[in-house]
């Protein structure tokens, strides 16, 4: 990686510079660590924790925002990302330590419903991807999802994945569905141990993605997920870095080497790799936000640059010493 890529990737917000340093700068943890605590106090996690409401949701809503009309959502304009889920699911992911939330599990658990049947919020619901990230959510704020986690093994479809739409009588399983159900079990098991049960549904997901080499129908045809860029955030849909992330994640856990399946994907992972270090942001999705953490599409993405760089390295790395 150019020096210059690098320098603009530390010249990022807290919450993306502390993995640039741990994982593509292999920077004692004395380093990223200290970079990390920042989160909670910088940038971006500042920011989304200042809009947390005082009952510990955000926009008054567990998936959307509150009934009675957000300003930030204005009508027409795609999913709103401002709610409590996915407000918690990003300080997750960048890496806020969970102690600057204080109480808000208990808040949560007191006072937040889901928009599905006005179901307690860490039950989970009956979509898989919600109760996906709400798994995954759960475990970094210390909540008991026990009973969640093991929703996931009884609603796993014959072919080995999952989709949201099996309320509705689906059978064949969704790529976007099976991906977000093996990131939260991948999260609850890193977090907890899992137990043998969830440890094969977990392998039999990530099985049905790469018996397809990541890009494929099970006729063959490409996937529709696989024809555009990947985007940051990525949030919920399935793209080739998003998986392969999860791939290489789900690898370093269980002491594994990248399986040959997903060649194919890292080749077009490689290839949309611009000549100047960067990769650049796709069709970014439509909908109100706090505020912006990433480029409009077209532009260089220090998030999919950071993401792209480190499934290279984990993916060539393996390539040599398999």
């Amino acid at each position: 990686m150019a020096d210059d890529v690098l320098t603009w990737l530390l010249d990022g917000d807290p919450a993306l510079r502390w993995q640039v340093e741990r994982d593509l700068l292999d920077a004692p943890p004395e380093v990223w660590q200290a970079t990390r605590a920042r989160v909670a106090t910088e940038g971006f996690g500042a920011r989304l924790l200042a809009h947390q409401d005082p009952d510990g949701q955000w926009a008054g809503g567990a998936y959307f925002p509150r009934p009675d009309g957000d300003p930030t959502w204005p009508e027409g304009e795609g999913q709103p990302w401002t709610a409590t889920t996915w407000s918690l699911t990003a300080l997750r992911e960048w890496g806020c330590d969970p102690t600057a939330l204080g109480d808000t599990a208990e808040r949560l658990a007191a006072g937040c419903r889901w928009e599905y049947d006005d179901l307690p919020y860490w039950g989970g619901e009956v979509d898989v991807c919600i109760n996906a990230t709400t798994l995954a959510n759960g475990v970094w704020l210390g909540v008991d999802v026990e009973d969640l986690a093991h929703w996931f093994p009884e609603h796993q479809l014959a072919d080995g994945g999952w989709n949201c739409a099996w309320v509705e009588g689906s059978t064949v399983s969704s790529v976007h569905s099976t991906l977000n159900a093996v990131r939260g079990l991948l999260a609850h098991e890193i977090a907890t141990g899992g137990d043998d049960a969830l440890r094969a549904a977990r392998h039999r997901g990530e099985e049905h993605l790469l018996a397809r080499h990541l890009l494929h129908r099970s006729d063959g045809e490409l996937l529709d997920a696989c024809t555009t860029p990947p985007v940051a955030p990525s949030r919920w849909r399935y793209d080739v870095l998003r998986v392969l992330e999860h791939l290489r994640l789900a690898g370093l856990h269980d002491g594994t080497a990248p399986d040959p399946r997903a060649a194919e994907a890292v080749d077009r992972l490689r290839a949309g790799r611009g000549a100047d270090g960067r990769w650049r942001q796709g069709p970014v999705e439509r909908g109100a936000v706090w505020f912006d953490v990433d480029v409009p599409e077209g532009e260089p993405s220090r998030w999919l640059t950071l993401g792209g760089e480190r499934v290279l390295r984990w993916w060539d790395a393996g390539q040599q010493h398999p």
